[in-house]
C-alpha cells in the first residue's frame, strides 16, 4: 500500500512541473504582477478622468447588452491578418498599404473602450490587462512603423515590421482571451441566478426583518438577494451581487427607485433590475414578492 501511495506521490510531483509551466499558468502569473502596481493607479485616474467619460457607458456597450471593445477589435485584427496574407502574394502592396492604414485607424476607438473597461476592474484583471494593452500598443507601433516604410518606399522592411506586428498583436489577442474567459472580465456574472432557482415561491425571512428605506441582503440557496422596502410601497428584491463584478448590491446606496454598486457605479432600477448605468452590461434578475403570514416570500417573473 506504502508502495502505492509512493508511486502516486510521484506521479503527483512528476506532474507539477509539467502544470506549472503550462501556457494558462503562464498567462495566469501576470495576475500577480505586483511590480505594475504603481503604474496602474495613475493610468486608472486618467482614464477616469478622460473628456469621453460622459460617455461611458457608449464605450461600455451598455446600450448593446454586451462589451463593445471585443467587436471592435475585430477590425483591426481582421485588416492586418488580412495584409498578411496579401504580403505573401505578388502585385499587392496598394491592398495592404490601405488595410494596414485601416487597421490603425480602427485600433484607436478599440483602445478607448478597451481602456473604458479596464479602468473598472479587480486588481489581478487590471494587471493583465496593462500587459495585454501593452502588447496591443506595441503591435500598433509595428504597424504604423510598417505603414511608414512602405509610404516611402521600403516594402521589405514595411512587410518585416507587419509580420511582426501580427505576431504581437496574436500575443495581445491571446492575454485579451485569458482576461476575458479565465479571469472572466465582461460576461455578465448574474447569469446563473435563473438555473439556481426553482419555480414557485420561496420564504426569505420574516417581511418584519426588512428595514423600511434601507438595502438589506437575504438568501435564497446559493443566491444572495438584496432586499428593499419602499418607504410607502412594495418591497423590491433584486440578485444581490452586480452582473459586472459581482459586488454586494446591498452594501451600496438607493436613489430615485436605483440601487448604485459600491464598487464600479453600476446603477439597476429596483422595480425590474434594470441597468441603467454600466460598467454592467446586463440587468440584474429580478423577483416578484409577497408577504404572507409575515413571511416575505419571492419568486422569479413568469414562476408557476
Amino acid at each position: 500500500m506504502s508502495s502505492e501511495t509512493s508511486s502516486k506521490s510521484s506521479e503527483s510531483s512528476a506532474a507539477a512541473p509539467s502544470e506549472a509551466s503550462s501556457l494558462p499558468a503562464w498567462l495566469d502569473r501576470l495576475g500577480t504582477l505586483s511590480a505594475l502596481d504603481p503604474a496602474i493607479g495613475p493610468l486608472q485616474a486618467a482614464v477616469k478622468k478622460s473628456p469621453l467619460s460622459g460617455v461611458r457607458d457608449v464605450l461600455h456597450g451598455t446600450w448593446l447588452g454586451h462589451p463593445l471593445h471585443p467587436a471592435l477589435v475585430q477590425i483591426p485584427i481582421g485588416v492586418w491578418t488580412s495584409a498578411g496574407l496579401l504580403d505573401l502574394l505578388p502585385g499587392t502592396r496598394r491592398a495592404s498599404r490601405v488595410l494596414i492604414g485601416t487597421g490603425v485607424l480602427a485600433a484607436l476607438p478599440a483602445a478607448v473602450t478597451g481602456a473604458t473597461d479596464w479602468a473598472q476592474l479587480h486588481k489581478p484583471q487590471l494587471r493583465t490587462g496593462l500587459v495585454h494593452a501593452a502588447a496591443n500598443v506595441a503591435a500598433l507601433g509595428l504597424y504604423t512603423a510598417s505603414l511608414a516604410a512602405r509610404l516611402r518606399g521600403r516594402e521589405c522592411r514595411g512587410r518585416l515590421l507587419g509580420f511582426s506586428g501580427l505576431a504581437v498583436a496574436g500575443v495581445g489577442g491571446l492575454i485579451g482571451g485569458h482576461l476575458a474567459y479565465r479571469q472572466a472580465v465582461g460576461p455578465n456574472k448574474t447569469e446563473p441566478v435563473p438555473h439556481l432557482v426553482e419555480s414557485g415561491w420561496h420564504p426569505v425571512g420574516k417581511a418584519d426583518s426588512f428595514p423600511v428605506g434601507q438595502p438589506t441582503s437575504a438568501t435564497l440557496g446559493e443566491v444572495r438577494l438584496l432586499v428593499y422596502r419602499e418607504p410607502a410601497g412594495p418591497v423590491r428584491v433584486l440578485a444581490d451581487r452586480c452582473a459586472h463584478q459581482s459586488g454586494p448590491l446591498s452594501e451600496g446606496t438607493v436613489a430615485d427607485g436605483c440601487v448604485t454598486c459600491p464598487w464600479h457605479g453600476s446603477t439597476f432600477r429596483l422595480s425590474d433590475g434594470w441597468n441603467v448605468h454600466g460598467p454592467a452590461t446586463a440587468p440584474q434578475p429580478s423577483f416578484e414578492a409577497r408577504e404572507r403570514d409575515g413571511v416575505l416570500e419571492v419568486r422569479l417573473p413568469d414562476a408557476d
